[in-house]
């Protein structure tokens, strides 16, 4: 059977074996044979639980398997336990035929509706998909509120939600979900993916970026006031903070007053928010 790419869910299937190992092969932990720089790191905050023979494995989500592209990768890694997410049965009924050894541990939902800690009572587990353009930054959202759950994240998106996560203070791109992600994650901008990589192509071009958890155990400040500060500021980023953050009534310190949003680093909104 085949699966017709449905607009509405914005499915473009990879069609890049290479990409799709890429992809998969980012993910790193600490049994992984990865030897990258950075692998170090991530091995430290990718945590890892034994499975059934005893063996330490690290959990990881799939958002969206489509038609197993990048399934069949991860799950011919040894060092990781693999569940999966997908909304569209057409595509659950695809990967029941070809691709059986996910099915398990397939769960046929909602990733944006869905208890992801239901999925795993067992503990951390790092986010891993190909992830449709119309819902990306949702996911991103989502993510927000399981940091604490999450060590790792690896995602390919549109071109310029990559730049825009991944990009710092006095960059165009950088905004709200620059500035939420990056207070606790770190972020690298991987690799850039053609349009002519996909069924259907695309209109635009494609990234892969990987987040791993920074040591930040807290924002040292009340964080629903820096999430309200951050986003008053870049919904009127064209004025001065002094300006955009009247919305919420805030009196901005002289500090900071004369200055707009792209000029602020994620310690400066920090900053900001005790200070207010």
């Amino acid at each position: 059977m085949k699966v017709k790419p449905k607009k509405s869910l914005g499915q473009h299937f990879l069609a890049n074996d290479d990409i799709a190992r890429r992809i998969a092969d980012a993910l790193v932990s600490e049994t992984s044979p990865n030897t990258h720089e950075g692998a170090a790191k991530a091995a430290s905050v990718s945590k890892t639980a034994p499975d059934a023979h005893g063996d330490e494995k690290m959990n990881v989500l799939e958002v969206g398997c489509g038609t197993g592209a990048l399934t069949q990768h991860l799950l011919q890694r040894s060092d990781i336990l693999l569940k999966g997410i997908e909304i569209d049965g057409e595509s659950i009924a695809y990967l029941r035929e070809n691709l059986p050894a996910i099915m398990p541990r397939l769960y046929e939902a909602d990733f944006l509706k869905s208890d992801l800690r239901e999925l795993f009572p067992e503990g951390d587990f790092c986010v891993i998909g190909n992830f449709p353009y119309n819902i990306s930054s949702q996911i991103f959202f989502k993510i927000l509120e399981y940091k604490d759950d999450v060590p790792q994240v690896v995602g390919m998106l549109q071109k310029e939600v990559a730049e825009r996560l991944s990009s710092g203070p006095g960059n165009k791109s950088y905004g709200i979900l620059s500035v939420l992600l990056q207070a606790w994650y770190d972020i690298e901008y991987l690799f850039t993916v053609g349009e002519n990589e996909f069924i259907p192509p695309p209109k635009v071009k494609s990234a892969v970026i990987r987040l791993r958890r920074n040591g930040r155990t807290e924002l040292g400040c009340d964080e629903v006031r820096f999430k309200q500060t951050v986003k008053a500021a870049f919904n009127q980023r064209r004025k001065t903070l002094r300006n955009s953050l009247k919305a919420i009534g805030v009196d901005v310190p002289e500090r900071y007053a004369g200055l707009r949003p792209e000029q602020m680093g994620v310690e400066d909104f920090i900053d900001l928010t005790k200070m207010i």
